[in-house]
């Protein structure tokens, strides 16, 4: 199992096919195993990384370093120790949040990002019982509950795939459980969404509870284009894979497409002929 010494902790990583490079990232209490199936459909064009966060999956169980800041610059340092200068990032969930500051501190390192169900720039905001509720499940190692509870909120997945991930989710630390939860309550980088403009994908979940932020923050982005699957709810990668997979794809060739820049296109069409 491969593992690199990332700022002073063991990180997993692996390492598929050839090409220009993507590095993929995982979302809160998640892993590179979200990202089995989506894999094999990229390694055929690119080279593809996947690496797990401090605490999480096969990776180190540090006591400290789990905030969104820190998170980006091991995955900048990850990149750096496989010899790879610029590539293009691919983050789930808490992974967008880690591209949104990947584009605002480390923008001269990426060609392009796609953001996959982000949590909110401005932080995730729920209910205090919230989260007291979810924290006495996994402290009572409720599976049988959370389990059920996913199945009722998956617009697709049967208990069998909903329960690999809650138990994925259960062998991270603690540490990353309590940490990164509260780096995503305090991120607070909304405002400055606009300076980022690396080419961006937004791709959001119709039956996602995020999709009202993911449509309040793609228009503050600098330079993006959205894409919103229906009947597909937080878990866009491994829900419906091939399709995602494909949209990837079709980001990677031909960059942001919108009115804006088709009307650009038209202006320099325009041009062009009159010459």
């Amino acid at each position: 199992m491969p593992h690199r010494t990332i700022n002073g902790v063991e990180l997993f990583y692996d390492d598929h096919g050839n090409g220009e490079p993507l590095l993929i990232h995982h979302g809160y209490t998640g892993s590179h195993y979200s990202w089995d199936e989506v894999v094999p459909l990229l390694a055929d064009r690119y080279r593809v990384v996947r690496m797990d966060c401090r605490g999480a999956g096969d990776s180190g169980r540090p006591t400290t370093g789990h905030t969104i800041e820190q998170y980006a610059a091991d995955a900048v340092a990850m990149m750096d120790s496989l010899g790879i200068d610029r590539f293009t990032y691919i983050g789930h969930s808490m992974g967008g949040v880690v591209g949104y500051e990947l584009g605002l501190s480390h923008a001269d390192r990426l060609d392009k990002l796609v953001l996959v169900t982000p949590a909110p720039a401005d932080g995730v905001q729920v209910p205090p019982s919230f989260r007291e509720r979810a924290e006495r499940l996994r402290r009572e190692g409720d599976l049988h509950t959370m389990v059920r509870e996913g199945v009722a909120l998956s617009a697709r997945e049967g208990p069998e795939a909903v329960e690999v991930r809650v138990r994925q989710g259960l062998s991270g630390s603690q540490e990353h459980y309590d940490q990164s939860w509260d780096a995503l309550v305090n991120y607070r980088k909304g405002g400055r969404l606009g300076e980022i403009k690396t080419p961006t994908l937004m791709i959001a979940g119709a039956a996602d509870s995020l999709l009202p932020a993911n449509l309040a923050d793609f228009p503050r982005l600098g330079n993006a284009t959205l894409h919103v699957f229906s009947r597909v709810g937080h878990g866009v990668p491994y829900e419906i894979p091939e399709e995602f997979a494909a949209v990837v794809l079709d980001f990677l060739d031909h960059g942001v497409v919108t009115a804006t820049t088709l009307q650009a296109k038209l202006r320099e069409t325009a041009a062009a002929a009159a010459r």
